[in-house]
């Protein structure tokens, strides 16, 4: 390597595996270089989420970051961690710095199968990576009032709304986001299109949201029109807006290999939805892109909170550590590509070959082995990673 990675390591079942992957799998055989930047959910407490800002920088400044699954706390958690108070997403923070679109894969292996029998082919989320409910400004009211919008332009002028006369207590929230960002999205979103060569559906609620939403539908029919429309049609694809639960309902009876666009939280919901229906949270490729040239690599899943008490207690647990592997390959390949470093993407490519044949060859986690085609030997996380540890070795040869 000549150029480090921003490394941003997290909490949990996931961090304990994040250390084993390095260990197993990158070590021996890259020369490794991060910078690295402790996400655990203590670490961002006491610094105030000044390790959060100082990695999404980072992460600009590199062009590439590889991040680990983190805990977005609540009010359990402040309790469980001995926390100063509730911190905010991560995941928010580093979104709304780089102003990014996450673009969610399935990773998909020939002997597992998903529970939506008519996919034949990847469903590609693009999900917008600023403002929305993640950016939020929320108050709980105590007592009967009036509820206002409010914006104050830079010129003076003042536009008021009325929210509603509450009659009694309740609570509020306001959400932004900016034209800026929503074209930066709809620019990503219609030139990842193309280098895949999909069509393209963009779901939201205009119906209901005219402004909020219907300034979505505009601005991308705008961006489109004006500078992708002829390059979709030469290639025969298709951009479509419809509304999000006209396109819940037509996903489930598509055959797949599209570009599905989503808001913020819609692009949450609905990865998750994707990976699962497809058989495992684990089994999906996540990675933000910024207008600017600027790659983040995550694992989309939690911090598998569960098997971490098993942990604790001295278990050793089946945790499936497919999407931790692929951030990492993904990373280091984009690092690979972006330095001139033909072997760095060329052993990324084959560690993602190892993990899947590995699976292919009847050796997998717990998750893995209930949707199995075939007959699977179950493996903890240390006996899997170390089975594709040994595929690797054999690849490489």
């Amino acid at each position: 390597m000549k150029t480090p990675l921003a490394e941003l390591d997290g909490d949990e079942m996931t961090r304990v595996l994040w250390k084993v992957i390095k260990e197993k799998l990158l070590e021996p055989f890259v020369d490794l270089k991060t910078e690295y930047f402790d996400l655990g959910i203590k670490a961002r407490d006491e610094s105030e989420d000044k390790v959060t800002y100082e990695s999404a920088q980072a992460i600009r400044r590199l062009g590439v970051g590889v991040k680990c699954a983190t805990i977005t706390s609540n009010a359990a958690r402040v309790e469980e961690y001995g926390l100063k108070h509730l911190t905010p997403s991560p995941n928010g923070i580093i979104r709304a710095e780089l102003d990014g679109t996450v673009f969610r894969k399935p990773i998909l292996v020939s002997n597992l199968h998903g529970s939506v029998s008519c996919w034949k082919k990847p469903i590609v989320i693009g999900r917008h990576a600023y403002g929305d409910v993640y950016k939020n400004c929320e108050i709980k009211t105590e007592c009967a009032g009036k509820a206002e919008l409010v914006f104050t332009g830079a010129d003076g002028k003042e536009i008021r709304k009325t929210i509603m006369e509450m009659k009694g207590p309740g609570i509020l929230q306001g959400i932004h986001n900016l034209d800026s960002s929503i074209e930066h999205f709809a620019k990503s979103c219609f030139m990842f299109a193309l280098n895949e060569k999909m069509p393209v559906w963009f779901g939201a609620k205009d119906t209901i949201s005219k402004t909020y939403d219907g300034n979505f539908k505009a601005i991308f029919q705008k961006v489109y029109d004006a500078e992708f429309k002829e390059k979709f049609e030469k290639l025969g694809l298709s951009y479509n807006y419809t509304l999000i639960d006209d396109a819940v309902a037509r996903i489930m009876k598509s055959e797949g290999g599209l570009l599905w666009v989503c808001k913020n939280y819609d692009g949450d919901v609905m990865s998750d939805m994707l990976a699962s229906a497809n058989g495992s949270l684990a089994m999906m490729t996540s990675v933000l892109v910024n207008p600017e040239g600027v790659f983040e690599y995550e694992a989309a899943h939690g911090t598998v909170q569960r098997h971490y008490y098993r942990y604790l207690k001295g278990e050793k647990t089946s945790t499936n550590p497919v999407a931790l592997i692929f951030a990492w390959t993904g990373a280091l390949a984009k690092r690979g590509e972006l330095d001139g470093l033909e072997d760095l993407t060329a052993f990324a490519h084959s560690l993602e070959d190892a993990t899947v044949k590995t699976i292919e060859s009847g050796y997998m986690t717990g998750d893995l082995a209930a949707i199995a085609d075939c007959k699977a030997e179950v493996l903890d996380s240390w006996q899997f990673i170390d089975k594709i540890a040994e595929t690797l070795a054999a690849i490489l040869k």
